[in-house]
């Protein structure tokens, strides 16, 4: 009886490995299932899974993230802590990776660690050597640390967004190829800004730009001002969407002409038919949970499409639990109350930037001039959608 057991098992064996070594379409909805990571070590097993591998990857893929908040038992942020292993975990190629932090815990400038606020702190040069190493080569990443963070935790999109103001927090999106969806990083600095560069970088001159993320550092340093205008200026010009704020520091890219403690701005440009946009300013009248949720809901009549949507939240430090009369995660609950399935990132800064505006298909809705663009003790709220 023993011997027909074995026996019974090894045949079974044998049509499994025959199935998985010669039936395509059973070995590619099996890797469907496998994350991407394990998909490219999988791909060298054999030319059969090699194909159906890449089958797989070409294949339209989602937006995927990873969120981390509170203390990190380990002398890294949380977020730095967790990206390695969550990173293996995702069902997509990343081609690019926009990486937010709270400048608490993590100095994006200096690259260095302080736990519960002490003086002790443990510096870490290789932050972004370590950050390349964890995605493809030839991934741009984008990475910012400002005084807070706003975030949807990993897992579900329909997860509800949170404020943190205070702590440890900090989320990395990422943004695989998408057809019809360029996204293309910039970084400028005093010495680098021209208006070659911009037109270089897509944010003039681009009849298909949609959509721009910026985010300027150093602002509050002699000349940063005029600085922004000259960026502004162009920008405000164009049909674009421009979303963004002052934030504390950047990380990432590496800025090899900047000086130390100089003024600058990273962004992304997105742009090709498929990028869609909307935005509403939560200006200094809003102030109560009513009045934020009526503003948000405006969103709604840009009927933009929710599956593969981001919301970005880019709100002034001195809005948040203390202008709503100690009330919590105000703006990040209405938001999620009218886009339940649309997951929100973004950050409390020194400053906002942004406008009303919709930006869809062939068209844009705007009333906006460059002085308009700036603003203070308000919030950008932003929907962004990739195809």
């Amino acid at each position: 009886m023993g011997e027909n057991q074995d026996f019974t098992v090894s045949l079974q064996d044998s049509k499994a490995a025959y199935v998985l070594s010669n039936v395509a379409e059973v070995v590619e909805r099996i890797l469907t299932f496998v994350p991407t990571k394990s998909l490219l070590r999988i791909a060298s097993v054999c030319r059969l899974w090699r194909n159906c591998a890449r089958r797989v990857l070409r294949a339209p893929q989602q937006l995927a993230w990873v969120s981390a908040c509170g203390p990190s038992p380990a002398e890294v942020h949380a977020l730095c802590a967790i990206l390695a292993e969550e990173v293996e975990k995702v069902f997509l190629l990343p081609k690019t990776v926009l990486a937010m932090v709270d400048c608490e815990a993590f100095n994006g400038q200096a690259y260095c660690y302080r736990q519960n606020k002490v003086k002790k702190s443990r510096h870490s040069p290789d932050t972004v050597e370590e950050l390349n190493l964890l995605f493809p080569k030839g991934c741009d990443i984008m990475g910012i640390a400002a005084p807070g963070i706003v975030l949807t935790p990993s897992g579900p999109c329909s997860s509800p967004p949170q404020e943190y103001q205070e702590g440890e927090a900090g989320f990395a999106v990422m943004f695989p190829s998408r057809e019809g969806v360029h996204i293309k990083p910039f970084h400028f600095c005093k010495k680098s800004i021209s208006t070659s560069a911009l037109k270089e970088a897509g944010l003039v001159d681009n009849p298909e730009l949609r959509v721009v993320l910026m985010f300027v550092y150093e602002a509050y340093k002699s000349g940063g001002a005029r600085f922004l205008s000259q960026i502004l200026e162009p920008l405000s010009k164009s049909k674009a969407l421009i979303a963004g704020g002052l934030v504390e520091n950047v990380f990432s890219p590496t800025r090899h002409c900047c000086s130390q403690g100089a003024y600058g701005v990273v962004g992304l440009a997105l742009s090709g038919p498929k990028v869609q946009g909307a935005s509403v300013l939560l200006d200094q009248d809003i102030s109560n949970p009513k009045a934020a949720e009526a503003t948000i809901r405006r969103l709604k009549a840009a009927k933009i499409p929710e599956r593969n949507t981001l919301g970005f939240m880019f709100a002034c430090v001195g809005r948040g639990q203390n202008y709503y009369n100690n009330q919590t995660n105000v703006e990040a609950d209405a938001f999620h109350k009218v886009f339940p399935n649309t997951p929100l990132f973004g950050l409390f800064g020194n400053g906002e930037i942004g406008c009303d505006r919709i930006v869809k298909d062939d068209y844009t809705l705007c009333d906006t001039d460059t002085d308009s663009l700036q603003h203070e003790y308000t919030t950008v709220m932003t929907l962004v959608h990739l195809g």
